[in-house]
Order: C-alpha cells, then structure tokens, then sequence
C-alpha cells in the first residue's frame, strides 16, 4: 500500500533522471516484487509480523540483507533480532549511517565493506613468499 510519495519530481533540474519523492510503502509482504529487489533510492518499505519466528524465517529467505530497520519498544527482543536477522546494518529506532561504522551488505547485498579497516583492507594484496637460501 502506497502510503506516501511515489511522484517524479517535478523539478526541470531533474526531469533526465529517474528520480521520485521521499516513498512509504505499507503492509509489504515478502513476496511482493518491492520485497525481493534492493531499491537504492528514497523507499522505506514497511512489514509488519505477529509471529516472531516467522518473522526471522521470511527476512532471512529474502535474497538480499543490506539492511534493516527494528522500530520497537521492546529493546530485549530488538537486540535478540538484530543478532538473527542476515543483514549487514541495522537499525533499532533510529537510521542514518555514522562515521567511521562499518557498513556492507549480506548475501547478494553490495560490493564489500564500506567507511571501515576492512574496506581499506579490500584495496590491498595479501602474499607469502617462502624461501629457504
């Protein structure tokens, strides 16, 4: 369900781009389109469980694990899903990137590690020469 956004801008600045306003979309379910494809734009899309378990079950069968947001009350359950969910950056009440945090996806998700020692680790070759004179 659309709940916001969703229109191409009307700006002259942007009119040879693809691009939209800020978008909500409710009611996701895993198997919807918007669900299975990463999106790199302005779209959050919302889901919503009953069943916990089902929950971890149908995010972790989703192909990609970028990221994910928890909106809770519940700060226990936010930390026991933010250890079980295969996502590579989470959120728990709040989004945004930070300085110096790392951040890469999982399973099909990015292309490494970004704004961390791993990523500077990405740029470098590892080799081991072995010689006995």
């Amino acid at each position: 369900t659309l709940v916001s956004g969703g229109i191409s801008s009307n700006d002259e600045l942007l009119s040879n781009g693809f691009f939209i306003q800020p978008t909500i979309f409710s009611n996701v379910k895993p198997e919807m389109r918007i669900a299975r494809e990463e999106i790199f734009g302005p779209v959050m899309s919302v889901f919503k469980w009953n069943d916990y378990e089902n929950l971890i079950s149908e995010i972790n069968g989703l192909e990609f694990g970028l990221t994910a947001m928890i909106v809770t009350n519940n700060m226990k359950q936010a930390m026991e899903t933010s250890e079980r969910v295969e996502a590579g950056y989470i959120w728990i009440n709040t989004n945004g990137r930070y300085l110096g945090a790392p951040y890469g996806g999982w399973k099909a998700s990015g292309i490494g590690q970004e704004e961390c020692f791993d990523e500077l680790l990405s740029y470098t070759r590892i080799k081991n020469v072995n010689l006995r004179w």
